[in-house]
């Protein structure tokens, strides 16, 4: 055993720079405990008061290991440095190698705690549409409705959105009063078309699909507005008008629904519309009378 403990002294070799530095550690450190030796035999020999005494030894003992660390500090200062901007580096290149994975922890804490969603929810984030049917730290899994923002079918495609996005997008929650919602959609006529017969028959379409569970939708939303303490606008089926252009007047219907019937309700007021009237042009558009 002795012998090889010796090979592997021999075979161990320090570097001069190293070396010193160890002997002025070891100096140091044996420097450090032989005044703690001197001054704490003074102490006892010479105060009596055994709380003075207590106080004492601890402030020495304090100082002088206060004034140790000072001294490694001072010997090993460049190797300390050296070793800090070696353990920069290494910090750096782990927070650039794991930029993505961290912005998905940070966007799950993000969603979490202003409870943006929850399973069950229709959500769009950017480009990105559908139900919410799972989310975990990294991504949140939806099942994409469309195509486009005003459809409410689904694709039969599963998205799988990485929770970075959640750090930089703002997110739209169409299902935030849950059981039932508001559903609005827009029928664009031009302005010589007969728009003022089709915003009377879409109200009765929609006030006539929607009278079964009207009331029950009323007492819903009055119960989620004394519940969230914000006013819920009216939930009677109404159709405003909207001009975005000169030669264009846009019909803008809602009406409540339940949550996942919102298109099948839709589709049966435009087909009954459609299907029941006549809402072709009343009058010549200007410029095309000829002239008597």
């Amino acid at each position: 055993m002795a012998d090889f403990f010796n090979k592997l002294l021999q075979n161990i070799t320090v570097p001069a720079p190293y070396l010193g530095m160890l002997i002025s550690s070891a100096v140091l450190i044996l420097v450090v405990i032989i005044l703690r030796a001197m001054l704490w035999r003074f102490i006892r020999r010479s105060v009596q008061s055994s709380e003075m005494r207590r106080r004492w030894l601890t402030q020495i003992r304090n100082g002088l290991l206060l004034l140790m660390i000072l001294g490694l500090v001072m010997i090993w200062a460049h190797e300390l440095r050296t070793l800090a901007l070696s353990i920069v580096a290494i910090a750096v290149a782990f927070v650039v190698a794991t930029k993505e994975l961290i912005l998905c922890l940070t966007g799950s804490l993000i969603k979490s705690g202003a409870r943006s969603f929850t399973i069950g929810d229709r959500i769009q984030i950017k480009d990105f549409r559908g139900d919410v049917i799972d989310q975990n730290l990294l991504a949140t899994t939806i099942l994409e409705v469309g195509p486009g923002k005003l459809t409410h079918q689904r694709t039969g495609r599963m998205i799988v959105v990485p929770n970075a996005l959640f750090v930089s997008e703002p997110v739209v929650n169409e299902s935030y009063t849950h059981d039932y919602v508001l559903h609005v959609f827009t029928v664009p006529f031009k302005r010589e078309e007969n728009w003022q017969l089709a915003q009377q028959v879409l109200l009765e379409a929609a006030q006539k699909h929607c009278s079964p569970y009207l009331e029950q939708a009323r007492k819903y939303m009055r119960r989620m507005s004394d519940h969230s303490g914000f006013e819920i606008p009216s939930v009677d089926p109404r159709v405003t008008l909207q001009v975005p252009t000169a030669g264009e007047v846009h019909l803008i219907v809602r009406f409540p629904a339940k949550q996942t019937q919102r298109s099948f309700i839709e589709q049966q007021i435009l087909t009954d519309v459609f299907t029941q009237h006549d809402l072709s042009a009343t009058k010549k558009p200007i410029g095309n009378s000829e002239n008597s």
